[in-house]
């Protein structure tokens, strides 16, 4: 399998009061980026660890749907109809 190019995701987290945003960006054929955010119900134990990966994980999948709206757009332009593509 020859590699054509690399994409990398770089993903940014911080932190404030009861809350936690992350970005994820994808950088290669696409620059897109997606956001998550966590918030912490206030009668829950401050864990911070479990908001970062719940900001992660919601922006990595903010990021999938958006490079899959991307990639339906591009099929449509080259087959001139309607794509329908799935997660």
């Amino acid at each position: 399998m020859k590699t054509i190019e690399d994409w990398s995701v770089i993903l940014s987290v911080s932190a404030r009061d009861d809350s936690t945003d992350a970005e994820a960006r994808l950088s290669g054929s696409s620059d897109l980026t997606g956001h998550g955010t966590a918030r912490r119900n206030p009668a829950d134990e401050n864990v911070t660890k479990i908001g970062e990966e719940l900001a992660v994980a919601r922006a990595l999948s903010d990021l999938a749907h958006r490079l899959l709206r991307e990639a339906t757009a591009d099929v449509e332009t080259v087959t001139h109809g309607r794509a329908h593509l799935h997660m």
